[in-house]
């Protein structure tokens, strides 16, 4: 019994919440620090990508990543994010290592939590949740 309680309790809705603002954050992060950096757009023309999309890409982190922290159109965010980073993982570190100054460790664990949002929804501690009038596959 014990089990089904903390399930369904506040010790869960907070460790989704942790790892829904640790992810959010962590892409506001990753896509701030594209815009405006020719470094970036150099390094991503190196794989074919025009500098247009380079910027749709930082969009892409950022924009989600803001509505991500307080759980607005979550699943949608979510899946923009786990489009991101498999790709990241797959084009841009190629597995060729897991860890490492290449690995592709963190780049994976980011895409199944993003997946982990993309499924689930933002969770019972969100504005999504408090509204509750949007649609479901909005949350």
């Amino acid at each position: 019994m014990a089990e089904a309680e903390i399930r369904g309790g506040i010790l869960t809705d907070t460790v989704v919440l942790g790892l829904r603002l640790m992810l959010g954050a962590s892409m506001i992060v990753h896509g701030l620090s594209k815009f405006g950096n020719p470094g970036f757009v150099g390094w991503m023309e190196s794989f074919g990508v025009s500098p247009e999309l380079a910027m749709l890409i930082a969009a892409g982190e950022l924009v989600p990543g803001i509505l991500l922290i307080p759980g607005i159109i979550s699943r949608i965010s979510a899946s923009v994010i786990a489009v991101i980073m498999l790709a990241a993982t797959v084009v841009v570190h190629g597995l060729e290592s897991f860890a490492g100054d290449n690995g592709y460790e963190l780049s994976l664990a980011m895409f199944a939590i993003a997946m982990f949002f993309a499924i689930a929804g933002p969770g019972r501690l969100s504005v999504a949740h408090a509204v509750r009038r949007l649609p479901r596959f909005i949350h």
